[in-house]
């Protein structure tokens, strides 16, 4: 007897394709936002940060006065990013009475 596909299983994939394609488009909205608001703005100064995963690894980066915040909130959101992953991955333990 064949099995039939679950018809949840497609909905919740275009549901998780829906929130990447949204996540990412908001960042790139921001990104130009960012972009053209320090292209403007005149005698004002600017700084960055950033944050690359490699695995498990954080790669963190800035430039600019204010770049030590930045990658202190970097580093932050990495931490958080791990505990994160590691308390989602954990599966929950089946116990027989």
């Amino acid at each position: 007897m064949p099995e039939t596909p679950d018809p949840t299983d497609e909905n919740s994939s275009r549901k998780l394709l829906a929130l990447f394609v949204l996540g990412f488009s908001t960042m790139l909205v921001g990104l130009i936002i960012v972009t053209i608001a320090a292209t403007i703005s005149q005698g004002g100064s600017t700084g960055f940060g950033g944050l690359i995963f490699i695995g498990p690894i954080p790669i963190v980066f800035g430039a600019g006065p204010g770049a030590q915040w930045l990658i202190l909130l970097a580093v932050v959101l990495a931490v958080l990013t791990v505990i994160m992953f590691l308390i989602l991955r954990r599966r929950p333990s089946i116990t027989r009475l």
